[in-house]
């Protein structure tokens, strides 16, 4: 962080004490940012999504859990720990995602071969 000081101000207004111009010195503070690393994608929205839609054998639950752990190692500062439980939380969102829709493919194919009947004759 850096401090500067000595910088003007220049006031055009008339003012009673202290004449036609003045300068007024303002502290100014700059921040300087790191911008070598990378923003870490949590996936918190896809978990939410598997969470509440795709929900197999709780990996959606899991997954969930991992984004909001993710998600506070970021607000920390820990990016290595953010990655670590972004790259959990991205798999287990895949293999609930996978594993939902598969199941999905699997009974509406046995439905369409009649193996399954939803309603009874």
């Amino acid at each position: 962080m850096e401090s500067k000081l000595n910088q003007p101000i220049v006031d055009s207004g008339h003012h009673a004490f202290h004449g036609p111009h003045h300068t007024i010195e303002v502290p100014t503070t700059t921040v300087t940012m790191g911008a070598n690393a990378l923003p870490v994608k949590d996936h918190v929205l896809w978990s939410l999504f598997s969470f509440v839609y795709c929900n197999f054998c709780c990996l959606g639950f899991l997954a969930l859990i991992f984004s909001v752990k993710s998600r506070d190692r970021k607000m920390v500062g820990d990016i290595y720990g953010a990655e670590h439980y972004s790259s959990t939380s991205k798999t287990l969102n895949i293999a609930t995602t996978f594993l939902s829709i598969l199941v999905f493919v699997i009974l509406f194919g046995l439905l369409v071969a009649g193996v399954i009947r939803v309603h009874p004759h």
